[in-house]
């Protein structure tokens, strides 16, 4: 077997590598029996001296590249093949010429860095630790003592007893491998102060100098500076390699950049530089901040078309990513993957997926990564909580929001705040339980939450289901009192209780509408006090839609119009309805084919879709009078769902109606929320109710 049989010149240690990528070679050795134990020939394998250290709460695979740059910041020293010779592991003094080898030396100075670590940061209790290697010394031995070591509270004193007792080739190298403990020990500060140390010295930083303070600041996500360390590097006549802008990528990236880090990626495309998996889940980051969610799919197919294996981040990132974009139909897809490239799901993953599914009001599959989560022993956040509970108060699912608030209440780790008792009170409103909501209200003043503006319109909506108007009245002028601003959805509120309230009690509720906006007020009192004027009407109502933003616009509508046919105000419930089309406030209510006309009123409120149907009638009867072709086939479509809250749907409305006028529209048997007839029914009936307009008149 060849063993090294003496400490042979560090020269071959020290000298320059040809970049910062270099890699280390280990030594051949022949394939004969070893005398050494395992222990020792484990030294043999990690003979070498690395600055790598990886990013700390980054799940990196096993098989994927890394940073070569910030692998070898020192070369390894080659032994020439002179340098060994053959024994017979049989000889008496195969044992002998083992303990002199170089492997066992190394084997001392690993044991003696523990040592170091342990002793307390002074001159005496270092040189007493140091006494063991005599005065025999090498630079060689520094390094790899160093090297080895992990307190940056004793690192220096050891690097100032190295450069006393020995006369360095290659400082640099000395300072490199310190440098390394603070980046082991993520202290930055302490870099910085050996960095400056250095320079006063005399010492040139190199490559590798720069890159191991690089990666310090980047395990301590200061990718400021980070940032601040690469631009100083033109200072000292370093160049960075392609490897470190790889990795400045994410730098840049993290700090706020985006131009730069997008640039960088550029660059490393048409250059083809070797990308790790961190630095391409920060770039999906940034593409999902920007609002550029395809961005985020290119980049996760080039990441793969390079071969670099997506790790655990990378899912996470881009599952939150399409989340925020509302692709739950891609996020399963990419969890899917996940699963069969033999990952594990974390925390973050199972976060990603309710937000996923709790925004796009997946609930099933909120429910089940709920589930999942739960029986793996992780607990929730509140955020996760309120997403579940805002999903469950959106979509009905009052019995499992229940379920959730009692197990976010058993949770250590979390605790209900303002936005988790706005939701429980917004699925007691919703149902009409006005006891229940108040007890939780008075639950959530008494855990030092004030009521905002959330919480009183739910308030709002639960006393007026209730038929409690006084109530809703002393609710509003409460929110009033308190300095807040009514808003849209205040406004919203309003109107639909109004649409549940008798005639007579209308006059309080439109005062809190005059004061929430008066634009609607002003709308409202047309109806209500029965105002002359069905142009100025259109005018009040045009300025109205014209001031309020597009997400309440349709609701808005719609309950004016079920207030206009409450009130028996069918003239000015087609006003509104004719302002909604022209508006683009409705779209594709109708559709005209050769073989059929519809009408489509999936989505209305029932006084709009009663209105809608009367309108299309007139049309029908009209484009009859004047000897239009009717298709062979009409259709109205109402949808098929239910109101969440409760057991009515649209289809069973329209359905009694038109039995009350005789049409001849009968639900179809194959296409749910349909309601068909044929050119030949439909004609008979309009004839039929011109004759009885004639004898009533």
């Amino acid at each position: 077997m060849a063993y090294r049989l003496c400490s042979s010149s560090p020269s071959s240690l020290f000298h320059d590598p040809p970049s910062i990528s270099s890699s280390f070679r280990k030594p051949k050795l022949r394939n004969f029996p070893s005398p050494l134990s395992p222990q020792s020939k484990t030294i043999l394998q990690s003979n070498h001296v690395s600055l790598q250290e990886p990013i700390p709460q980054q799940s990196q695979d096993a098989n994927s590249p890394k940073d070569a740059n910030f692998d070898n910041p020192v070369a390894k020293s080659t032994p020439s093949k002179n340098s060994y010779i053959w024994v017979n592991p049989k000889s008496p003094r195969a044992k002998q010429f083992g303990k002199k080898s170089y492997n066992a030396r190394y084997s001392s100075l690993v044991k003696l860095s523990v040592s170091l670590d342990l002793c307390d940061p002074n001159e005496d209790d270092i040189s007493r630790i140091f006494e063991g290697l005599g005065d025999n010394i090498t630079e060689q031995d520094a390094v790899i003592i160093i090297n080895n070591m992990e307190n940056s509270v004793v690192v220096p004193f050891v690097l100032w007893y190295a450069q006393k007792k020995i006369r360095a080739t290659r400082e640099v190298i000395l300072y490199n491998v310190t440098l390394k403990v603070f980046r082991k020990c993520k202290d930055l500060e302490g870099a910085e102060k050996v960095f400056d140390e250095m320079v006063n010295r005399g010492v040139r930083p190199d490559n590798v100098t720069f890159s191991t303070i690089i990666s310090c600041a980047r395990s301590c996500y200061l990718p400021n500076k980070a940032v601040e360390w690469f631009e100083r590097m033109p200072l000292f006549g370093c160049e960075p390699d392609d490897v470190t802008y790889s990795v400045m990528i994410d730098a840049y990236g993290k700090a706020g950049d985006v131009d730069m880090a997008l640039s960088l990626y550029d660059r490393a495309r048409t250059e083809k530089w070797r990308v790790d998996s961190v630095t391409f889940a920060t770039l999906i980051k940034m593409y999902g901040v920007a609002g550029n969610y395809d961005g985020c799919l290119n980049v996760f197919e080039e990441m793969k078309a390079l071969g670099v294996k997506p790790n655990l981040v990378v899912y996470n990132t881009l599952l939150d990513a399409m989340g925020r974009a509302k692709r739950p139909w891609q996020v399963k897809t990419i969890y899917n993957e996940l699963i069969n490239n033999g990952l594990f799901p974390n925390r973050s993953t199972y976060g990603s997926l309710i937000h996923a599914y709790g925004r796009a009001r997946f609930c099933e599959d909120a429910l089940v990564a709920y589930k999942q989560m739960k029986e793996k022993g992780m607990d929730l956040s509140t955020h996760l909580y309120n997403t579940l509970l805002a999903m469950c108060a959106d979509v009905g699912y009052t019995e499992q929001a229940f379920e959730i608030f009692e197990d976010m209440k058993g949770c250590d780790t979390c605790s209900p705040d303002s936005w988790t008792f706005s939701s429980l009170i917004t699925i007691y409103s919703c149902i009409g339980k006005v006891e229940e909501a108040e007890r939780l209200m008075n639950e959530m003043i008494e855990s030092g939450f004030e009521p905002n503006i959330f919480v009183l319109t739910s308030l709002v909506q639960c006393y007026g289901k209730a038929k409690r108007n006084d109530d809703v009245v002393k609710t509003f002028n409460h929110l009033l009192d308190m300095g807040i601003e009514p808003d849209d959805q205040l406004c919203g509120c309003l109107l639909s209780v109004m649409t549940q309230t008798p005639k007579d009690e209308l006059g309080k509720l439109t005062d809190c509408v005059v004061k929430a906006n008066p634009k609607l007020g002003s709308v409202v009192r047309h109806l209500v006090e029965g105002l002359e004027g069905g142009g100025e009407f259109r005018i009040d109502a045009l300025e109205l839609f014209g001031s309020i933003s597009d997400g309440v616009k349709r609701a808005f509508c719609n309950s004016l119009i079920d207030l206009c046919i409450n009130l028996d105000l069918l003239d000015k419930a087609c006003v509104l309805l004719d302002l909604g089309l022209t508006l683009e406030i409705y779209t594709d209510l109708q559709s005209r084919s050769q073989t059929q006309w519809s009408l489509h009123l999936r989505g209305l409120s029932v006084g709009a879709a009663l209105t809608a149907f009367h309108v299309w009638i007139n049309d029908l009867s009209k484009a009859f009078e004047s000897e239009e072709n009717l298709p062979p086939l009409l259709g109205i479509n109402t949808g098929h769902g239910k109101h969440r809250y409760s057991e009515k749907g649209l289809a069973g409305v329209i359905e009694s109606h038109m039995k009350e006028l005789n049409a001849p529209f009968r639900e179809s048997p194959d296409k749910a929320g349909w309601f068909l007839t044929t050119q030949v029914a439909v004609s008979s009936w309009i004839k039929s109710r011109d004759l009885s307009k004639l004898v009533s008149a």
